[in-house]
């Protein structure tokens, strides 16, 4: 794909509640790494201030051939403009590309965070010559890649992907993007945390709190979890629930791309069997037979690391 750069590069992962960025060789091999709070809700300019401080704190001292950016929400790829991010208050038509080309004078270039990740699995992880390949993030939203014939899918105007707002349930609740019944209302760590908030408020017996502080604004999905594993019974309840949403997409998924490999990562994903084997049963009883028997469905083996790694491959690609 190309030749082994001397030169280091940047890739970083742009999420609505975390900043991972991470300095690579041309083979996938992390020299180094910095993690911060996204912090979306003060605004694109602090959000891009904190991108920039990333980035420095990474490629420190470094000679670098380039940055690569998986951001998320809608990108215009061409462009190097974030179009729309229901998950980052405020970002419509933000020039991403040129904001952190103007400070660092290399090339940039910018990608959906999840369409990044389909490609930092083909590059380095667990789709190696694989060419049929949806992978879903799951965690604060439900995010897509998309890969077809061994190149990534962008659709018609770039927002292809954007499987969390696949309609699931068409009374369900409201969703960040204006409509309601999304994927990702539904079998998200938000929309976790937000039925456990909703039961515990309802009078619900269960040792959520005491893994949250007792607090309820410090419910989250890993605290769920925390619980199901102690053995919490409305915690397990919760998570079988969100199994059943996460499987009732995943058929969808497996009927109109029938792919050989769904790739499952995000913070959802450290759940682990617990989350993915109702799912994966869910497919197999409802899924057309042809497609199910061609697909594997597994955890990201690159975890947290996905998008970085593909914003790495980005640029790789372009080399």
């Amino acid at each position: 794909m190309h030749e082994k750069l001397e030169k280091m590069i940047v890739g970083v992962d742009l999420g609505g509640s975390k900043i991972n960025s991470i300095l690579s060789d041309s083979s996938g091999n992390i020299e180094a790494r910095d993690l911060r709070d996204t912090l979306a809700h003060e605004g694109p300019d602090a959000v891009i201030k904190r991108i920039i401080d990333s980035i420095k704190q990474v490629a420190s001292g470094r000679d670098i051939a380039g940055i690569g950016i998986g951001a998320a929400g809608a990108c215009d790829v061409a462009t190097g403009v974030i179009t729309l991010s229901p998950n980052l208050p405020g970002w419509h038509d933000i020039p991403l590309k040129d904001n952190i080309q103007r400070e660092f004078n290399l090339p940039v270039h910018l990608e959906n965070d999840a369409t990044a990740a389909a490609l930092g699995e083909h590059c380095f992880g667990g789709a190696v010559g694989i060419d049929n390949l949806i992978y879903i993030c799951v965690g604060t939203g439900i995010g897509g890649g998309i890969l077809i014939g061994g190149q990534l899918y962008h659709g018609a105007s770039g927002s292809a992907g954007e499987i969390g707002h696949m309609t699931i349930d068409i009374n369900g609740p409201r969703c960040p993007c204006g409509n309601s019944g999304c994927w990702e209302t539904l079998a998200s760590g938000t929309a976790l945390a937000r039925e456990a908030v909703k039961r515990i408020e309802a009078g619900a017996q269960t040792t959520i709190l005491n893994f949250a502080d007792g607090q309820l604004q410090k419910v989250s999905a890993h605290r769920v979890y925390l619980a199901a594993r102690e053995g919490d019974r409305l915690a397990n309840e919760l998570i079988s629930q969100t199994a059943h949403y996460l499987g009732v997409g995943l058929v969808n998924i497996v009927n109109i791309f029938n792919p050989q490999l769904i790739l499952i990562g995000g913070g959802l994903s450290r759940m682990g069997q617990l989350l993915l084997e109702p799912a994966t049963k869910m497919v197999r009883e409802r899924a057309y037979e042809l497609a199910v028997r061609a697909v594997r469905i597994e955890l990201s083996p690159l975890g947290n690391d996905s998008t970085a790694l593909g914003a790495v491959a980005l640029v790789l690609k372009s080399s």
